[in-house]
């Protein structure tokens, strides 16, 4: 499962064109002076980029100009790329087949239990999630444990029989976490792979909701004590940094593994991935660049960090 490059940057399109636009085209080829240098600081600031890494671009650029007053904006470019690539190293989550201990049944599926709050797109990227590891060749079922929000799971119902998934499912009001308890079942019988939980999109002000999750957690402990192997929280990209303290609550509550990082097709702060990961620091798995089934792709720093900044492969 290997992120491709053309996807990244087609994603990415929004916010390099807000750059581009605040810049005057710097990264077109225009030579650096002191006034692009004030705007690619303020085009850093409104892609999200933050104090810290923005600081950090341009005085590696500024230092470069320094030397070679006659510095490019692509080489300024490169420079920021290989600045994002530094600052964002350990950000690439992997995901292994069997990530086990050494005292665990390795028959047993690899849960991954998708957590957020409404309007992240955790029930679609679910469905695409899985979608990508049976086309590498997983054997997967989802979990329709949204059963709090109306029609969450005729949602993921639908997204099942497009992509030809595998689901357990109940109807809304139904108990989430004896879904749960069946889904594992079925993933046990069958020797799949893994088992994708869609859990209901709460916020940490919605105790009950909070508790469901610990409940579904609880329930699948019964069957494997490591289960959910995977803890993700599905955060909206056009958020930016406002997502980072939504992760800290959640967080804290149940001890997240990682991040999936959605919607970046359609928002011009790209640059708040970096945020996210300094603060929290925290793998991210997948980003959403596109609203197609191939457009979840694994997070590669290499291909972030040549994307937002307008560079080829």
């Amino acid at each position: 499962m290997f992120g491709l490059f053309k996807k990244f940057k087609q994603g990415f399109s929004k916010t390099v064109s807000a750059i581009a636009e605040k810049t005057h085209g710097l990264f077109g080829g225009r030579r650096i002076d002191a006034a692009s240098l004030d705007e690619l600081e303020e085009a850093l600031y409104t892609a999200d980029f933050g104090v810290a890494t923005t600081t950090e671009i341009l005085d590696e650029i500024k230092a470069a100009y320094r030397k070679d007053p006659d510095l490019k904006g692509k080489q300024a470019a490169e420079i920021g790329a290989a600045v994002l690539r530094k600052v964002l190293a350990g950000a690439e989550g992997v995901l292994e087949d069997k990530p086990r201990s050494a005292t665990s049944d390795t028959s047993n599926p690899v849960v991954i239990a998708m957590i957020g709050v409404n309007g992240s797109g955790k029930t679609t990227t679910t469905a695409k999630l899985a979608w990508m590891l049976k086309q590498d060749g997983k054997s997967v079922i989802v979990a329709a444990c949204d059963t709090f929000r109306a029609a969450a799971v005729e949602q993921l119902k639908s997204w099942a029989t497009r992509l030809d998934l595998e689901i357990i499912a109940s109807h809304t009001g139904a108990d989430a976490a004896a879904v749960a308890f069946d889904a594992w079942q079925a993933a046990k019988a069958r020797s799949h792979n893994y088992l994708i939980v869609d859990t209901a999109g709460r916020l940490h002000t919605k105790s009950h909701l909070m508790e469901e999750l610990a409940k579904i957690r609880r329930v699948l402990q019964k069957h494997d004590s490591e289960a959910p192997q995977h803890r993700w929280l599905v955060v909206d990209g056009s958020l930016g940094s406002n997502s980072i303290e939504q992760a800290r609550v959640f967080h804290k509550q149940f001890g997240l593994t990682g991040l999936v990082v959605t919607k970046l097709d359609g928002t011009s702060r790209g640059g708040a991935i970096v945020g996210i990961w300094r603060e929290l620091k925290l793998p991210i798995y997948f980003v959403g660049l596109g609203e197609q089934p191939e457009d979840l792709q694994p997070f590669s720093i290499e291909n972030y960090a040549k994307a937002v900044f307008g560079l080829d492969s």
